[in-house]
């Protein structure tokens, strides 16, 4: 990872609202760009790239078969360069743009325009060597030997920006739960994808009544099961993956998360948060960096406010690691001590000017500062807010250095942010 000094000079510094630590803007030029999500860093393992996805325009959604850019930042030169182009994308997580186990292996999707069929790509992006994979990108094992994902398709049933953008004639509508969708599983090597785990097979794990309409089918006239969020641990030896049903009828923002957990091979899959509790208000589930739990938000009571929770692979032992207002996306750092997290505009961190906090918790103190503050309104947000700008504030390879998405200025734009003073400081 380059030294601040020498990141100084290729890139300039954010200085808005007076930050305490270390900002540059690492895609000052040009707007449209975003880094995939808080629970992978664009940083290439040896700490001198950083990946992302170019949207080719910020004023309306993307249509199907619209293509973005793979962008790769030498952080070392300040150059950029395109090494490919996709129509596997949306607006949210760009087209799960991300490392492997070296600088050699980088990961994204794209999609057959043909049959509208989403499939994965793995890129040298020196060489251009690429290799295309059965299996579609959503989380990239530690070591890059595996990927998981779910059908990516799917992901749009129940929310726009996750997937890929496809006809609507494509994106399957489950009813209850098929035996031939659920975690995906490709092999980063020979490309060759397999069912981990159905949502048939998850089902059974959920401790629901497969006619009850709290948390199955619906009636004469079931809803659907569909994946959304997959993620290994660590130490690449478990994986969690969140189900959600959705009536039939439902309203869009209207459906039931269950977080399920298993061992790499599938096997003893378990349930770590029902749908139950998750209902009553929460979001954004990560390994904690020693792979032994998961944190996330969530609102402990009905209409209590969230909390930062954490919670065992089998559910058990849930309960809160800070008595502070939970809020966007959090992540513990490897000193066990150190969360950040950002916060949504509707979120009570978030300020009325349109910017938001990275907020830095204390879990041992349990208190909080906003080392940096990013405004994250975009001038056109879009039906149900597709075109939103999450800062996703996501660590680095290094433990040290924390990469965000931001709108300065109405431009959309990549931030890396020195957090070694704060970190050094405890």
């Amino acid at each position: 990872m380059p030294a601040p000094e020498e990141l100084d000079r290729q890139f300039p510094r954010y200085r808005r609202y007076d930050p305490d630590v270390p900002v540059w803007c690492v895609t000052p030029d040009d707007t449209g760009f975003i880094h995939r999500f808080f629970n992978s860093s664009p940083i290439s393992p040896s700490g001198r790239y950083l990946a992302v996805t170019k949207f080719p325009f910020e004023d309306r959604v993307p249509d199907p078969g619209d293509e973005a850019e793979v962008v790769v930042v030498d952080l070392a030169t300040g150059e950029r360069e395109t090494v490919a182009r996709t129509a596997g994308w949306d607006t949210q997580m760009g087209a799960h743009v991300q490392w492997g186990g070296d600088d050699t292996e980088l990961f994204f999707n794209d999609v057959d325009t043909a049959d509208w069929s989403p499939y994965g790509v793995r890129l040298d992006p020196h060489s251009g060597a690429r290799t295309e994979l059965e299996g579609t990108v959503y989380h990239v094992s530690p070591d890059g030997e595996r990927v998981a994902s779910p059908g990516l398709l799917g992901t749009t049933s129940t929310q726009d920006g996750y997937g890929v953008v496809a006809p609507d004639e494509v994106i399957p509508e489950h009813r209850g739960a098929p035996d031939d969708d659920g975690l995906w599983v490709t092999d980063a090597t020979t490309g060759e994808a397999e069912l981990l785990a159905s949502l048939d097979e998850l089902v059974d794990v959920l401790d629901v009544d497969r006619r009850d309409e709290s948390g199955g089918y619906d009636g004469d006239d079931p809803g659907g099961y569909y994946g959304f969020h997959a993620e290994w641990a660590p130490d690449g030896e478990r994986l969690f993956f969140v189900v959600r049903y959705k009536a039939r009828d439902a309203d869009y923002w209207d459906w039931i998360p269950h977080l399920v957990t298993m061992r790499a091979d599938g096997s003893n899959p378990q349930l770590a948060v029902p749908g139950e509790d998750w209902y009553r208000g929460g979001h954004h589930v990560h390994w904690t960096p020693d792979g032994e739990r998961i944190t996330m938000n969530l609102a402990l009571e009905e209409g209590g406010p969230l909390r930062f929770v954490s919670v065992e692979p089998d559910g058990s032992d849930l309960g809160p690691i800070s008595d502070l207002e939970g809020s966007g996306h959090p992540s513990l750092h490897p000193d066990g001590r150190t969360l950040i997290t950002d916060a949504y505009l509707h979120e009570e961190p978030a300020f009325e000017d349109g910017s938001v906090p990275i907020r830095a918790v204390d879990l041992e103190t349990d208190t909080e500062t906003a080392p940096v503050r990013i405004p994250s309104e975009p001038a056109f947000s879009g039906p149900y807010n597709r075109l939103r700008v999450d800062p996703h504030p996501a660590w680095g390879p290094s433990d040290r250095y924390v990469v965000f998405n931001g709108c300065h200025e109405g431009r959309r734009r990549v931030y890396l942010a020195d957090f070694g003073p704060l970190l050094d400081s405890r």
